[in-house]
């Protein structure tokens, strides 16, 4: 097969160094550490992508990706509101909401939480209701004064399905013959989930109609109605939308109540990309190191190569032919090694016996193409920007100098 004589010598420098002392040594370890770089980059940044992309499913699956609320305080005819919000192309759901912050109380433990105000059956979507461990949600349709509480919760408080737990509101007070107290009620549990994330011990669901009851407030006690969206990264477009065709509402997005959790993440993950890409740039630039003793060693038959016509150019290109070759050796190696690692990697957790996540939950692993295409570019761009000086000191080899002491 025809090839250009700079990448057939090239290729044939790059066979020959094998086996020869300490050049063919910092060869072998500069295509190692690209091997290991590249791998560490695959499996770390899949596991990253995992872990975002099951946060985000968690989260966006709790919290609304859009939260409606009158300005005066009262949503009259929420569900003639509500329909016509269904009808929107962009939303999936909506359901009418409560929230509030109060203590609950065990016999042993108390506790601060957020509790949710929810109907039921509008929650079919919920990821509480297909994460439940005892009960189901919709019991709190049955059940007057029902709650359903996170595991991690119900660990904390030391109670279990079916105990009674006390809602205490700090900032709502009644006037009683002892004087103000907070407002307060018992309530039974007919429900503990597990989400696996901190919802678990810091939310609790109720009926919104026992929610009512407890603010002391007339109707249904529907204050909310949260948007959940088709794409909930398109919440700022609809709210645009509906600012325009309800003006009297607030509207509050999920970028602007869990942004900061989000950008955390995202930062995190970036600052993984910068330093596994520091360890795959110091194993491509090893190629320097090497290539620049290749080309002291070859000093003589460079020079032969150029009093035989071959031009500067040419030279260049036979060096940055060995590097690549180096380069593109490690790399294919490196996401050979990564992708088995990464399919393997709950595998291998499990025959050494860890539980990172503990709870005997897997590692989440999002293996993307596009992140090892790009992975596969950085590191074979570094590799040939590393050949490029020992291939400029190639070129500039003086055949007579070089000769006249051979």
């Amino acid at each position: 097969m025809f090839q250009p004589v700079s990448v057939y010598i090239g290729l044939r420098y790059s066979r020959s160094n094998h086996g020869k002392g300490f050049v063919s040594f910092i060869t072998f370890f500069s295509i190692i550490g690209i091997v290991l770089g590249v791998a560490s980059l695959i499996t770390v940044v899949s596991v990253m992508d995992g872990l975002e992309r099951e946060q985000k499913r968690r989260v966006l699956g709790l919290v609304p990706h859009i939260l409606i609320s009158p300005q005066d305080a009262k949503l009259n005819n929420w569900q003639a509101l509500q329909a016509e919000l269904v009808a929107l192309p962009e939303v999936k759901h909506v359901t009418p909401f409560q929230e509030s912050e109060a203590l609950i109380q065990s016999k042993s433990a108390l506790q601060g939480v957020l509790v949710h105000g929810i109907m039921p059956e509008y929650e079919q979507h919920n990821i509480i209701s297909t994460a439940m461990e005892n009960g189901q949600l919709s019991q709190l349709l049955d059940i007057p004064f029902g709650i359903v509480l996170g595991q991690a919760l119900a660990r904390n408080l030391s109670v279990g399905f079916g105990d009674v737990v006390r809602l205490t509101l700090p900032n709502k007070t009644l006037f009683t013959p002892m004087g103000r107290v907070p407002v307060h009620r018992t309530f039974t549990i007919v429900g503990i989930f597990n989400v696996g994330s901190q919802v678990d011990e810091s939310m609790v669901y109720i009926h919104i109609r026992d929610g009512a009851k407890l603010h002391r407030k007339k109707g249904d006690g529907v204050e909310q109605l949260r948007l959940y969206l088709n794409d909930a990264f398109n919440a700022k477009a609809v709210i645009t939308k509906l600012a325009l065709k309800y003006p009297e509402f607030n509207y509050v997005s999920w970028q602007e109540s869990q942004g900061a959790l989000f950008a955390a993440v995202s930062m995190e993950k970036n600052m993984m990309w910068l330093m596994l890409s520091l360890i795959v740039a110091v194993a491509a630039f090893n190629i320097v190191s090497a290539l620049v003793m290749v080309v002291i060693d070859k000093q003589g038959e460079i020079s032969i190569l150029q009093t035989l016509g071959l031009d500067r150019s040419s030279i260049v290109k036979i060096f940055i032919t060995q590097g690549l070759t180096n380069g593109i050796w490690g790399v294919i190696l490196g996401v050979t090694l990564g992708i088995i690692l990464t399919l393997n990697l709950n595998s291998l957790f499990e025959l050494l016996g860890v539980n990172l996540l503990g709870g005997g939950q897997e590692l989440p692993i999002a293996l993307d193409a596009m992140n090892i295409s790009m992975i596969v570019g950085s590191a074979l761009l570094m590799s040939f920007v590393a050949t490029l000086y020992p291939a400029y000191r190639a070129a500039q080899t003086q055949p007579a100098e070089v000769l006249r002491n051979e």
